[in-house]
């Protein structure tokens, strides 16, 4: 035994020697090279305690090596031990904290008059202090009874007093607005928030699905109703400034703002939280106190759970928020002494196995295990029927848990992995209360049978696959008749994968011997994406189901002769693609025009035009390796493309004309006549790799796009003359003199080889950029 200790002994020893020879390291690196750098400032910002220099790594500033040091801190004790001079930042004047607090508060409560004597008393409280003013103006922002105000004057004034010290006090203030919050569930949901690292950018939609996981939002009737709910909340914490807005899909948490919810969370409810720490190990056994109900060490460089650290009495423990720790393995002991746990996040760990101990949590709502690549096996499920959601995608394991077809209650099933043989018979049906479900589209042993989704009846989210047309169909039909509309969905048929990163997309991959037959889809379908159909010879003839499609991508498809046929038109009460925003083309060798008079014949039709809401809507056309078509886009289907914002054409060996004018109209006005090509919202134009292309448009034509930004043409080495890209005169001709506004990039020798001779000031207009 003693030479076990010993033993044990030396190994710490070595584990802590290789720790600060690791810190050695880094801090002789930072400073290396700071020395580099010569004269510099460095700022550490929000020092909260006394920092050794040297340990870091940071030079010792001095009038010899010309290095500057600035910190910011709210104790003036660091400012000190550091050695700095102190400049305290003073708190706003009483007009500045007014203007503040007004700016916030709302404009119905700056007309009103009667509050506004107790509205000053309000702010004088704030004490002049930003933070503090924004958090209690957002909880009063709107509020007009006087009642109200004097009630918040009176407790912000108890609170105050009944508190010591600087911080305390600003504490005090900002948990006025939490306790204003009055409904319990919104305040969890604003302390679940603290679970998270110190600064860190929490996703919205995630920290929706963490509320939902926890039953801080109450079940409804369906996935989206709870979402909705939860967007309310989000909102209703923005308002009171306790979370800030950093973009359209994330939110973070002040500093101030998250001490004051841990100073909560170290009372009642008792969480323990220590994310994003850089710990190496599971805190001592003494930190896991028995009133302790969440735990959050995510973000952290655990790998290994030792035994000598396990918690030993954690009764009311209900969440244990492990993820992104390099975790290779659990004791089996690890957890016995958590009967009430409800929420288990092992997420991006690198946990190969669980212990069979998992199977005895039967109070377990949430076992999440997204993107545990090395999970290979699980132990049986059969125990936890209480669990409503299961995430094991981008894991590897082979098989579908043993027991899963008891959990009856599941509400959530990812199962979006690569490496799965099968979906079992009869498992689906069993899960009716599913509201999310998730395959992975490219797995062509999990394609799923319209039958085993038919009792899915609360189906609101899905990723799938299907083998061919019919069985997609069928499933579709059976969606409309429940008269149940996906919310979200990525759709696969067949066996060639793109990527869906649209909510609503339908993928059609591979199927050999489709030649157009009616497809079901999706009323609100956004994306379609078509490949590896080399028997389809157009998208649509007799089908009105492609109006409501966002974005269309065909690649790979050697049959397509053209996008839609003019008999379409004349067949449908409603027209194709007329609310399309995105056109994507690729490697369609038999393409010879987007629009065609008769799909039956070759040739593109040039002296009609297509209905006005066809292409009304498109904004970007990106075409890529299509070498039947001669004219990218005909005259006579301009006035559709008014929306067009972006061209991008590349790798097409036969393309002559961007923009084709119809003979007739070029005979009509005559060869000299102007001819405009109007593309009004028309932003940017790129050509590359085009080796035949002659012309933009017409020699006697000019482009009305007062929108354009930038032209990028590339290896386009028979392009002499570009079109005139300026705007017109009150007598409809081209300004020559128009200053330049344009960006064209390109190879300086091919700029320089461009023919003005028609127009040689219209280069003008054109700033080059050359590579």
């Amino acid at each position: 035994m003693k030479v076990q200790d010993n033993i044990a002994s030396a190994l710490e020893a070595k584990e802590y020697l290789d720790k600060e020879e690791d810190k050695l390291r880094r801090a002789a690196i930072l400073s290396e090279m700071l020395k580099k750098e010569g004269k510099h400032v460095l700022i550490l910002d929000d020092v909260w305690d006394e920092v050794s220099l040297e340990e870091v790594g940071i030079p010792e500033p001095s009038d010899s090596n010309g290095c500057k040091l600035v910190l910011t801190t709210r104790s003036e004790h660091v400012c000190k031990y550091m050695g700095c001079t102190v400049i305290k930042v003073k708190p706003l004047s009483a007009q500045q904290a007014l203007t503040l607090f007004l700016s916030k508060v709302g404009p119905k409560i700056v007309q009103n008059q009667t509050i506004m004597p107790t509205l000053k008393l309000v702010v004088k409280e704030c004490a002049g202090l930003p933070l503090t003013i924004i958090v209690v103006a957002g909880t009063l922002k709107g509020e007009e009874d006087p009642l109200i105000w004097k009630n918040a004057l009176r407790e912000l004034k108890e609170r105050i007093e009944k508190v010591e010290g600087v911080e305390a006090k600003v504490i005090e203030r900002l948990k006025f607005s939490f306790d204003h919050l009055k409904d319990e569930k919104v305040k969890s949901c604003f302390l679940h928030c603290a679970l998270y690292p110190e600064d860190f950018q929490i996703e919205k939609d995630e920290l929706i699905e963490c509320w939902i996981d926890e039953g801080f939002i109450d079940d409804m009737g369906t996935r989206q109703e709870m979402n909705d709910k939860g967007q309310v909340i989000l909102k209703k914490l923005e308002d009171n400034c306790l979370l800030e807005n950093v973009s359209r899909k994330r939110v973070k948490m002040h500093d101030t703002v998250r001490e004051m919810a841990l100073s909560i969370t170290r009372m009642n409810p008792r969480y323990m939280i220590q994310a994003g720490l850089q710990l190496e190990e599971l805190p001592e056994k003494e930190q896991w106190s028995p009133d302790i109900e969440k735990v959050s060490l995510m973000y952290n460089s655990i790998s290994e759970i030792s035994i000598d650290v396990l918690p030993t009495k954690c009764q009311l423990l209900t969440t244990l928020l492990l993820q992104h720790n390099p975790i290779k393995k659990i004791p089996y002991s690890f957890f016995i002494n958590m009967p009430c746990l409800c929420v288990l996040n092992l997420s991006y760990t690198e946990i190969e196995s669980l212990p069979n101990s998992i199977s005895e949590l039967k109070n377990l709502t949430t076992l999440l295990f997204c993107c545990c690549y090395e999970l290979r096996d699980l132990p049986c499920l059969s125990m936890l029927q209480e669990l409503k959601k299961l995430d094991l995608s981008w894991t590897k394991i082979e098989e579908v848990p043993e027991g899963m077809d008891m959990l009856i209650k599941l509400r959530y099933l990812d199962l979006r992995v690569r490496t799965l043989k099968e979906i079992p018979a009869g498992l689906l049906p069993k899960l009716v209360h599913l509201q999310h479900l998730g395959f992975y589209e490219n797995n062509e042993k999990t394609s799923l049978k319209a039958e085993e989704l038919e009792p899915l009846k609360k189906l609101e989210c899905f990723t799938g696959r299907f083998e061919d047309i019919n069985e997609f169909n069928k499933f579709i039909s059976s969606m409309q008749q429940s008269k149940k509309n996906l919310i979200k969905y990525h759709l696969q048929v067949g066996s060639s994968f793109m990527l869906a990163t649209i909510d609503k997309t339908v993928t059609i991959g591979g199927v050999q011997n489709w030649e157009g037959e009616s497809i079901m889809h999706p009323i609100e379908i956004q994306q379609l994406n078509i490949s590896s159909c080399n028997y389809l010879r157009n998208l649509v003839d007799d089908n009105s189901s492609f109006k409501n499609v966002i974005g269309l991508r065909v690649w790979v498809c050697e049959g397509i002769e053209c996008v839609v046929s003019l008999s379409s038109f004349a067949s449908s009460s409603t027209h194709p693609f007329q609310s399309l925003e995105v056109l994507d083309l690729g490697d369609l060798p038999k393409l010879s025009a987007l629009i065609m008079k008769d799909a039956g014949i070759r040739s593109a039709t040039t002296s009609t035009s297509a209905p006005s809401a066809t292409f009304s809507y498109l904004k970007e056309i990106r075409i890529y390796k299509c070498s039947g078509m001669k004219t990218l886009l005909p005259h006579w289907l301009l006035p559709n493309l008014q929306n067009l914002e972006l061209i991008s054409v590349a790798d097409y060996d036969e393309l002559v004309e961007i923009l084709g004018a119809a003979t007739s109209e070029v005979e009509e006005k005559g060869s000299d006549a102007l001819i405009k090509f109007h593309l009004p919202k028309l932003r940017q134009l790129t050509l590359w790799e085009l080796p035949n292309l002659k012309i933009i448009c017409s020699k006697s034509g000019v482009m009305v796009c007062d929108s354009l930004q930038l032209i990028h043409i590339t290896r386009c080495d028979k392009l002499k003359r570009i079109p005139p890209f300026v705007p017109l005169v009150g007598n409809g001709q081209p300004f020559a003199y128009a200053p330049p506004s344009r960006t064209i990039t390109s190879r300086k020798e091919w700029w320089e080889s461009l023919e003005w001779d028609d127009h040689p000031n219209f280069k003008n207009v054109l700033q080059p950029l050359w590579w």
